[in-house]
């Protein structure tokens, strides 16, 4: 069975993946292919092109075209009328969820029919097989853990359809639903109302409030206004976030999910990069709310099926907030915690695409790595180099030396853009499409903030470390393979990679294994025979507010648009100068 999911249901992050015979052959975001960073109001016309071109599939060979959004019948769950009753305050949208509540799936079911016709695909024998949003998350965690038997699922995002949160279990191929949130009663939807007051886009700046958290004392404003749970029932405060219509508050430049009133409330909307009182103390507090309200409806919800198998699957955006993810992981009846590395809407075409197969009958196989997009060949780099207009300085290296020579220039304190293989899916760098450091050179994280990717000096790097030495490192041998969870940091070895330790004393790590990525296990393998370090410092291949870098294109475009000195294209060295 062939079925390609199609994402972009929510008007960002469209992507597509190729799911064949339940192996997830190809996967990748849009965005990577427009240069444009969630590639918004898009479809996914170029990833599509991609995943079949790989694959060598043909347009009439595709069995299904799933996709993450459904229609909701006015009566088949509470979702529409508690919408309509929350947001009774603006009444068009109050009526329009009752009379029109599915007015966003025939926009997508029409724009996806469309690029089904722009690739060639014909409807009536591939048919068009929506799935319900959370369902799709849920798909997209649980049937690539790999986990045998019974476990528990938890997806939070800002919404779906109408639902927000998801509470259920899996067992034998299929989900079913425990519980679910609807719509402004969204923990992912307050938590970037908050992003946006804190001065950073929603959709993207989540990560920023996070690395900004650990500065600040969560107990120093009290934040509890926001929303109430007892435990049970999750009820967010509209008349300071989730707002909608009127109740929005306004600049020059749009409106925002948080009111008037929040403003008055805290202060005025944060600008600018600092780390400044009191918004620092505002970051710490949404974190901690985070954490303990998702802890407390995990335990009401989902403790029975988590005391019974260990194991939890997440996904939704709010599942690569890694400090959530540590606290989860720390609770005792979890054993286990896999995590979607692209949990966010992205990788709601692979949930799509699973749980069709799956409902279908179709056995779908674990995921084993995320680099499922483009790889390019020694002479597809040369010829980029050779056309590029700043007539590029490069040599071809012989491929037993690439991972030394990349390890000598980390060593002798240099940055290194490192472009090797298929590109990553999901917003994390894991070692084909990233910026490389010494994490044991103190500076080198400042350099690269300030001269390369252009960021606040106060955000985090991350480690790669070797499977050998990442139990002693980490404090744990949990699967870490996708920079989805924070770890604490050993006492010894923060003064050894100072580099990639946060504020806390955390480390967002990856761990990396020789069978999934052979060069850069060598890389890191030549470093620390260098260095005397395991680790390499690793953050994503691209300057601020753009995509990661998909071909050797973007590659040099970025390269001489920053003052990186060494970039490894495949086997091709590039140097300035």
């Amino acid at each position: 069975m062939i079925v390609l999911g199609l994402s972009g249901s929510l008007t960002h992050d469209p992507s597509a993946a190729l799911l064949i015979d339940g192996e997830l052959v190809a996967a990748a975001e849009e965005e990577r292919f427009l240069r444009d960073k969630h590639a918004k109001n898009r479809w996914p016309l170029h990833a599509a092109r991609f995943c079949l071109d790989f694959a060598g599939v043909k347009p009439s060979e595709i069995d299904y075209v799933a996709f993450p959004f459904a229609e909701i019948g006015l009566f088949q769950n509470p979702g529409r009328f508690h919408f309509a009753r929350r947001y009774w305050y603006a009444p068009d949208r109050a009526l329009d969820a009752l009379f029109n509540g599915n007015r966003h799936f025939r926009r997508n079911r029409k724009g996806i029919l469309g690029l089904m016709r722009d690739l060639g695909i014909d409807s009536e024998r591939a048919p068009f097989t929506p799935v319900e949003h959370h369902l799709a998350h849920a798909s997209s965690a649980y049937h690539f853990s790999g986990f045998e038997g019974k476990c528990a699922v938890l997806g939070i995002d800002g919404k779906g359809e109408y639902a927000t949160t998801f509470f259920g279990y899996a067992e034998d191929g299929k989900i079913h639903k425990i519980k679910e949130f609807y719509d402004p009663d969204s923990l992912g939807g307050v938590y970037g109302a908050i992003t946006q007051y804190l001065g950073f886009e929603m959709l993207d700046g989540e990560f920023k409030v996070m690395g900004m958290a650990p500065y600040g004392d969560p107990d120093k404003y009290d934040f509890s206004p926001l929303w109430e749970c007892d435990g049970r029932n999750l009820r967010v405060n509209t008349r300071l976030v989730n707002v909608v219509g009127l109740r929005r508050y306004k600049d020059e430049k749009r409106g925002y999910y948080f009111s008037p009133d929040l403003v008055r409330w805290l202060g005025p909307k944060r600008e600018g990069d600092e780390i400044d009182d009191p918004y620092v103390d505002y970051a710490a507090a949404i974190q901690k709310m985070l954490e303990e309200t998702t802890l407390k409806l995990v335990e009401t919800y989902l403790g029975d099926v988590l005391r019974e198998t260990g194991r939890l699957c997440f996904a939704g955006g709010v599942a690569l907030n890694v400090k959530l993810n540590q606290r989860l992981m720390a609770l005792p009846y979890v054993q286990e915690l896999f995590v979607q590395p692209a949990a966010s809407d992205a990788g709601t075409a692979v949930g799509a695409a699973s749980y069709v197969a799956a409902e279908r009958g179709e056995k779908i196989n674990k995921l084993k790595h995320v680099y499922l997009g483009p790889s390019y060949s020694p002479e597809e780099c040369i010829a980029a180099c050779e056309k590029h207009s700043a007539r590029p300085h490069w040599k071809r290296l012989d491929p037993d030396r690439v991972a030394k020579t990349g390890a000598e220039i980390l060593a002798a304190g240099h940055p290194l853009a490192w472009f090797q293989g298929r590109m990553e899916f999901g917003p994390r760098a894991l070692g084909n499409r990233s910026i490389l450091g010494d994490p044991s050179r103190p500076g080198v994280a400042d350099t690269i903030n300030a001269q390369i990717k252009y960021r606040e000096r106060w955000r985090p790097f991350c480690p790669s470390i070797l499977d050998k030495a990442a139990a002693e490192i980490l404090q744990t041998d949990h699967p870490a393979p996708y920079m989805t969870f924070a770890f604490t940091v050993a006492e010894e070895w923060k003064s050894r990679i100072p580099e990639v330790v946060h504020e806390d004393g955390t480390a967002r790590a990856q761990v990396v294994e020789k069978e999934t990525n052979p060069r850069y296990y060598a890389l890191i393998e030549e470093l620390e025979k260098l260095r005397g370090v395991p680790v390499v410092l690793n953050t994503s291949l691209n300057r601020r507010g753009e995509p990661m870098i998909c071909s050797p294109t973007d590659a040099l475009d970025m390269f001489y648009g920053c003052e990186l000195e060494y970039l490894m294209l495949g086997d091709i060295l590039v140097t300035k100068g």
